[in-house]
């Protein structure tokens, strides 16, 4: 293989590793609808404790999946890593025997 098609599938391995958690996902996907949300908002929308929520945000933050932003006492996320709607909307299409 090339070098340049072997960056490509190293840096989708490394997305589908940090994404590879329901939690994680629901993230994106909410992204995806609503381009800024706030760890509240994402709580609220998930149904899941803010703690563990943070702790999914941050690590994608960490990888850079997502980019965040402090306005006051509240922080604001959002995707910066635009390729992984791409990658889900693959695999959401795809014909696998699911």
């Amino acid at each position: 293989m090339d070098d340049a098609l072997v960056e490509k599938l190293e840096r989708i391995a490394f997305i589908l590793k940090t994404i590879a958690h329901p939690i994680r996902l629901g993230i994106v996907h909410l992204l995806e609808q609503h381009p800024r949300l706030s760890v509240g908002n994402i709580c609220e929308m998930l149904g899941t404790e803010q703690s563990l929520t943070s702790h999914h945000l941050s690590n994608m933050k960490d990888k850079g999946i997502l980019s965040v932003k402090r306005e006051g006492r509240s922080m604001f996320y959002s995707l910066k890593e635009k390729d992984v709607s791409l990658i889900i909307e693959c695999l959401e299409n795809c014909q696998c025997n699911m």
